[in-house]
């Protein structure tokens, strides 16, 4: 399965699809260079996602996250 490359921003919701590749170590490498060379506010960020197909990958980021629970409450 690829590795999907985005640019999504939160408000309102837009994703941009910048490249697929095959091999993770690819896509890790280009995506810390996305974020080094053109970073963003808060509200954008690049993303990487591992799915089957475009679509899959658009509708796995396009689902809000839950929060992160650290620790026991």
């Amino acid at each position: 399965m690829p590795y999907f490359i985005y640019k999504k921003t939160e408000t309102p919701l837009s994703l941009s699809h910048i490249e697929t590749l095959d091999v993770y170590e690819e896509a890790k490498d280009l995506v810390r260079r996305l974020r080094q060379r053109h970073p963003l506010d808060q509200n954008t960020a690049y993303r990487m996602i591992f799915a089957k197909s475009m679509g899959e990958a658009e509708r796995l980021l396009s689902t809000p996250r839950d929060e992160r629970v650290i620790g026991e409450d």
